[in-house]
């Protein structure tokens, strides 16, 4: 009489795939912005790195004039943040940003709201794996851009971008080599900036731009 043994094989579980998106201000919400700089000089042009300041930048904050800064805004081309946004940030990814405290004014009276800073995103990678991604790879042949004779990165029409995680290694955030302006992160800075409970902050995924 035969008898037969039945071998189980555990299964490993799937690693799950790391998702990445583009990290920003959500300007959907739309609405007229009631903070300026008192000297907008101070900036770089051209430049998506902070300078160093002789002083803290300046602003003003009139809610006449428009809506307060959320928890992340764009001012030419920088990001203006929250406290509380800024603790979010460095605690995720300590190497990848650097902030300056700005000097926040109102109209008349004292400011007694959130403090706000400049943030920088330091870290540039290149990352993205052409192969597997869809988009437009081109030679700037414009000498008005800062990147005039390099390659560059088009996503006009659409894109779905692949990363290489041997690249990205253990970063949360960092810029693309071919396109500066767009700020990646991954799964876990959006995890935890949405249970900060952060505002006007907007994710969109790289698989489907």
């Amino acid at each position: 009489m035969s008898s037969e043994r039945s071998i189980s094989i555990a299964k490993r579980p799937k690693v799950r795939k790391r998702k990445f998106y583009v990290i920003g201000p959500d300007y959907r919400v739309g609405g007229k912005p009631g903070f300026r700089l008192e000297d907008d000089n101070i900036l770089p042009q051209g430049h998506y790195h902070l300078p160093p300041f002789d002083e803290p930048p300046r602003f003003v904050f009139d809610k006449r004039a428009g809506d307060l800064p959320h928890d992340l805004e764009s001012y030419y081309g920088f990001w203006l943040v929250s406290d509380r946004t800024k603790v979010v940030l460095e605690t995720v990814d300590p190497k990848g940003f650097s902030f300056v405290l700005c000097d926040v004014r109102i109209p008349s009276g004292v400011y007694d709201g959130s403090g706000y800073w400049f943030c920088d995103v330091l870290r540039v990678l290149d990352a993205l794996d052409e192969a597997k991604s869809r988009l437009k790879i081109g030679i700037r042949d414009d000498d008005r851009y800062r990147d005039f004779g390099k390659k560059f990165y088009d996503f006009s029409g659409g894109a779905e971008l692949v990363f290489r995680e041997d690249a990205v290694g253990d970063a949360h955030v960092f810029r693309m080599a071919h396109h500066a302006s767009n700020i990646i992160c991954d799964g876990g800075l959006k995890d935890a900036c949405k249970s900060a409970g952060l505002k006007r902050l907007r994710f969109r995924d790289v698989s489907s731009l």
